[in-house]
C-alpha cells in the first residue's frame, strides 16, 4: 500500500506537491502550475492557508 509523503528531494517549500507527484505518479511541476491557478482564483488565503495546515499534516518522508 502506498503512503503519501512530503517529498525530500523534489521540494521547493515543503516538499507536498513533489510528494502528491510521487504518489499520483504525475509530474510534481504539473501540480504546482494547478496550484498557483487555485491560489490566484480563490484570492491567495484559502490556499495558502490549506497547503500550510497540508504540510503540518502529512509527515516528511522516511530517509532511505
Amino acid at each position: 500500500m502506498k503512503k503519501l509523503y512530503r517529498s525530500r528531494e523534489n521540494k521547493i517549500f515543503g516538499g507536498l506537491m513533489g510528494g502528491l507527484g510521487e504518489y499520483f505518479e504525475i509530474d510534481a511541476k504539473l501540480l504546482r502550475v494547478a496550484w498557483i491557478m487555485i491560489c490566484v482564483l480563490s484570492m491567495c488565503f484559502p490556499a495558502i492557508f490549506a497547503y500550510i495546515f497540508s504540510c503540518m499534516i502529512v509527515p516528511m518522508e522516511p530517509k532511505k
